[in-house]
C-alpha cells in the first residue's frame, strides 16, 4: 500500500515491448534488477510495461533485438507535461479567476425601489454617506443590518420598512414609506348597490335600510342597503348605507387540456455557481453537488474578444419535468381542477366556489374542449353617492 501510494509521485513511463520470445526480454530484465509495477500482455509478441523513467537507459541497453518504445507518462512526469503543456491558459484561468475573486466582491449598481424621487434621492444620500455606493467594496451581513436600523431610526416619521439586498454585484434597496394616519372621515352620502349581477344569499348591514331580501335577483347597479331611511313610504332622514352582500355569481368558462402533459416544475433548492465557458464548454467551479436538472440564469462577469473564455455568475434553479399520459376522463378531471385553481386565485377570502357543472366536452387531436357553468358565492358590495334628502317647504296658506 505505501509503494503504491509513493508510486502516485514517481516519474513513471509505459514502456512497449515487441518482439519473438518476448518472456526472454522480461527475464533478462528482472535478472538485472529493473522493477516493473505491471506489466500488460498485448499478444504473444508485444507487452506493455510500467517502469520508472531512470531505469529506460537500462532497458535501451538490454532490448539487442527487440523494439522498445515509450507509450505514455505516468505519476509525476505526467503532471508536470501536463502543466507545461497547458501553462498559458493556466495563467489566463488563474488571472481570471483572480480578477473575478476582485470584482465578485465590488458593488456597481445600487438600486432604490420606489415611486417617490425625493425619498429615493434621500436614501441614495444616507446609503452614500455609509460607503454603500457604486465601485465600492461589498459590506458584511452585519454592517448591513447595522446601517438599515441606523436609517430607519433616523427618518422614523418617513420610513415605515427597509429591505437592503445584495444580488450579485448589486444592491437593490427596498422601501416602504410611512403615511401618518389623519382623521378624515368620508361622511358622503351613499347606497350600497349590487356590483354585478347576482342572487343575494347573504346582507350585513351596518347602517342604512334593506330594500332587498335573501335569495331576490340584483342586477348590476341595483340598491340593496338605501342610505335613504323611510317609514310609510315618506323619506325621514339620509345616511351612509355601510353593510356587505354576498351573491351567487355566473360564470361560463372554457378550457383545453392536452392528453399529454408536460412541465418543469421548478424547486426550492436554489444556488449560486461561478462558471468559466471555455471553447463552448463550461466549467463550474467548486460545485461539488450539481443538479442533475437545472434552470440558469448567468451574467458574464468576465469575458475576451481575443481568446474563447468567460467568466459568469450563474443564479441556478433546479427543476424536474412531469412527462405523463391521460385518459379522456383523467384530462377532463385535470380540466376540471384547472378551472377551480384559476377561479379560486381570483377569488377573496370570504368567497368560494358552489359548483362547477360540465356543459359540453369535445376532443380535438391530442387535447379536450371544455366548457363549464361555475356557480361563485362571491362579495357583490359596490357603493352609489346619493344626495341628502331635503324636506320640501309647503308655502304658508293665506
Amino acid at each position: 500500500m505505501k509503494n503504491r501510494f509513493l508510486d502516485r509521485f514517481q516519474k513513471i513511463i509505459e514502456v512497449r515491448l515487441r518482439g519473438k520470445n518476448i518472456e526472454r526480454l522480461l527475464r533478462r530484465l528482472m535478472k538485472h534488477n529493473i522493477p516493473m509495477q505491471r506489466i500488460r500482455k498485448i499478444d504473444e509478441q508485444c507487452v506493455h510495461i510500467f517502469i520508472y523513467s531512470k531505469d529506460l537507459e537500462k532497458v535501451e541497453e538490454l532490448k539487442t533485438i527487440y523494439d522498445v518504445e515509450v507509450i505514455e507518462t505516468h505519476g509525476l512526469l505526467k503532471l508536470k507535461e501536463l502543466l507545461k503543456k497547458n501553462r498559458i491558459l493556466l495563467g489566463f484561468i488563474l488571472i481570471g479567476y483572480v480578477i473575478l475573486l476582485f470584482l465578485s466582491h465590488v458593488i456597481f449598481t445600487v438600486e432604490v425601489i420606489h415611486t417617490d424621487k425625493s425619498l429615493r434621492e434621500l436614501l441614495e444620500q444616507e446609503l452614500s454617506s455609509y460607503g454603500i455606493t457604486k465601485y465600492h467594496f461589498k459590506k458584511s451581513y452585519d454592517d448591513l443590518t447595522t446601517i438599515k436600523n441606523q436609517i430607519l431610526s433616523d427618518y422614523k416619521d418617513r420610513i415605515e420598512w427597509l429591505e437592503i439586498e445584495e444580488v450579485g454585484t448589486k444592491y437593490v434597496i427596498r422601501v416602504e414609506e410611512r403615511i401618518l394616519n389623519q382623521s378624515n372621515p368620508d361622511t358622503g352620502y351613499q347606497d350600497i348597490v349590487a356590483k354585478k349581477s347576482a342572487i343575494i344569499m347573504e346582507i350585513d348591514a351596518k347602517s342604512g335600510q334593506i330594500v332587498k331580501n335573501k335569495l331576490d335577483y340584483v342586477k348590476a347597479g341595483d340598491t340593496i342597503i338605501s342610505g335613504y331611511i323611510t317609514l310609510n313610504d315618506v323619506i325621514k332622514d339620509t345616511v351612509r348605507a355601510e353593510g356587505i352582500v354576498y351573491g351567487e355569481v355566473w360564470y361560463k368558462v372554457s378550457i383545453e387540456y392536452p392528453l399529454h402533459y408536460e412541465e418543469v416544475i421548478e424547486t426550492k433548492n436554489k444556488k449560486n455557481v461561478l462558471a468559466f465557458h471555455f471553447l463552448g464548454q463550461t466549467y463550474e467551479l467548486f460545485n461539488f453537488h450539481p443538479y442533475k436538472e437545472k434552470k440558469t440564469n448567468s451574467k458574464v462577469l468576465l469575458e475576451s474578444n481575443l481568446l474563447p473564455f468567460s467568466f459568469s455568475f450563474d443564479k441556478q434553479t433546479e427543476v424536474y419535468h412531469i412527462k405523463e399520459d391521460y385518459t379522456k376522463e383523467e384530462a377532463l378531471n385535470q380540466a376540471v381542477l384547472k378551472i377551480r385553481e384559476k377561479i379560486e386565485s381570483q377569488l377573496g377570502e370570504d368567497e368560494y366556489i358552489i359548483e362547477i357543472k360540465q356543459l359540453k366536452v369535445e376532443e380535438n387531436d391530442s387535447t379536450i374542449i371544455l366548457d363549464a357553468f361555475v356557480t361563485v358565492c362571491e362579495n357583490i358590495t359596490s357603493s352609489k353617492e346619493i344626495a341628502e334628502y331635503v324636506e320640501p317647504q309647503t308655502e304658508p296658506q293665506t
